[in-house]
């Protein structure tokens, strides 16, 4: 038996562009700005749970001192796990470097698959959204990947998750207007989940929210964070800056602005909950100075994404990242660039729960062809990061050694074995030889996306919820109408 001392192996691929040391650089520089420049909160709740914590308010300006931003990292946990909600079982391990992925939610436009005209999207196209989303894969959560408009839009919230939550069993990510939107989101979980306990148990919905960036947080925003920690349920707080616009040009300083924001999100929730799931978020990148756009396809956008990741490693804290998105106005050439690249490096990198695949247009517009194009790309991305493994049976010297100069390995058993695990198939990428593409119709890969999507839309059904459920989670919405129309 061969032995050997010392020897190291990587099971995965990896990709950093921080050291620790720059880690703590950043971490200690956002914690000035919090003890020195503060943040504001537009809540009264808010602002008397920071005070009683031990903060400096001064009207609605709170500045943090450092102890309570280091215990707030003490008490949160450092993993989060989301369910499926039909099977109850524990899909997405929100922890270390596991990486995850999944659409946006409240795009204002979809592109139609049947028809390919650019539409304001409908509670209809969230339903097909989350139809094809459910069949593929490779896609581990759902974000609505649209707004409802065609209700009363002071109500859309309610009506966007009964469409997602009846159309897939996967994890939801979901937005709510104000924190009454997220009191009926969460009446319907607890439907479904078969109670508050079973929910907070085994939680299979997490709401996103976000600051407004430079330093500040919204009503909106903290009382939903507030909301969020007093029951125990998962909630992504993401910042989301633009640099040079939002925040400072430099890379650097976008990194403390942001996490000085997140930071601040963070001990707000722990005090109102020690032991609250929360959840870092960062929509990180640049404001184009040529067209003021919020660009999702720039590689200081991935080379943010990829260090803010880092960040979170070094606190130990579960991340809400972003990838599979474009700036490309359709599901073109550069749309799959832009794509690759965000999803390689996230994959390398190891944010845990990515969103916004399937965004186009600079997240305004939704494409399902792009979507299910993304679903091949992670897939490859996967095969990546497993890397190379290296030991007697994969170093394969006796069968080299059979097989000898001019010989094949197609019929060995080693061959047999192993092809299936070792290479990765495509679901639409082509691999064919040029006739038997032409002999197929010469397609693109945009055109073969679209075969797919509808199929999917016409064709697959997602596991239901129960009858008796569905008139429980309608009534919640109806229950909102009726006090909307008093109200008007």
């Amino acid at each position: 038996m061969r032995t050997r001392s010392n020897y190291k192996a990587n099971a995965s691929t990896m990709l950093s562009i921080l050291s620790p040391s720059q880690c703590e650089e950043i971490f200690l520089a956002a914690e000035e700005v919090l003890e020195r420049t503060g943040v504001t909160f537009h809540d009264d709740e808010a602002l008397e749970i920071l005070k009683k914590a031990g903060c400096y308010v001064d009207g609605i300006r709170v500045r943090i001192p450092s102890y309570l931003v280091d215990r707030a990292l003490r008490t949160v946990p450092h993993r989060v796990t989301l369910c499926n909600s039909r099977t109850g079982s524990r899909d997405v391990l929100l922890e270390g470097h596991n990486a995850y992925f999944g659409t946006g939610s409240d795009t204002p436009f979809f592109y139609d698959p049947f028809t390919g005209e650019r539409k304001r999207s409908t509670k209809e196209s969230v339903g097909w959204a989350c139809k094809v989303i459910d069949a593929l894969p490779n896609l581990d959560f759902v974000m609505s990947l649209g707004i409802v408009q065609d209700v009363p839009l002071l109500i859309s919230d309610r009506h966007q998750f009964e469409v997602q939550v009846l159309n897939t069993g996967k994890p939801i990510v979901t937005t709510a207007h104000d924190i009454y939107g997220f009191a009926d989101i969460i009446e319907m979980c607890e439907i479904i989940a078969g109670g508050e306990e079973e929910l907070r148990k085994n939680p299979f919905m997490t709401l996103y929210a976000e600051p407004i960036s430079p330093l500040q947080h919204a009503w909106e925003a903290a009382s939903k964070l507030i909301l969020a920690a007093k029951k125990a349920l998962p909630v992504v707080y993401t910042p989301c800056v633009m640099a040079g616009g939002t925040v400072p040009a430099t890379m650097a300083g976008v990194l403390v602005n942001g996490l000085a924001e997140s930071l601040s999100g963070l001990v707000l929730h722990q005090n109102t909950r020690e032991g609250a799931p929360f959840i870092m978020g960062g929509v990180f990148t640049i404001m184009d100075m040529g067209t003021t756009i919020f660009s999702y396809g720039s590689p200081e956008f991935n080379l943010l994404m990829s260090a803010l990741a880092d960040m979170a490693h070094y606190l130990k804290l579960p991340m809400f990242g972003t990838a599979g998105c474009t700036d490309s106005c359709i599901p073109d050439e550069q749309a799959a660039i832009e794509a690759a690249i965000s999803i390689a490096m996230t994959a390398m990198s190891g944010p845990n729960l990515n969103h916004d695949v399937g965004y186009v247009e600079y997240g305004s517009t939704a494409s399902l062809e792009l979507l299910t194009i993304a679903n091949d790309i992670i897939g490859m991305a996967r095969r990546l990061v497993r890397g190379i493994r290296v030991d007697e049976d994969t170093l394969a010297v006796d069968l080299i050694d059979k097989v000898g100069p001019g010989g094949h390995f197609l019929a060995e058993d080693h061959t047999f074995k192993h092809f299936k695990t070792e290479s990765w198939f495509p679901s639409i990428i082509n691999r064919q030889r040029y006739e038997l593409w032409q002999a197929a119709g010469s397609k693109t890969l945009t055109e073969v996306a679209n075969e797919k999507v509808k199929d999917i839309i016409l064709n697959y059904e997602p596991e239901p919820l129960p009858k008796d459920v569905q008139k429980k989670i309608r009534a919640v919405v109806e229950r909102a109408e009726n006090k909307l129309n008093k109200a008007v």
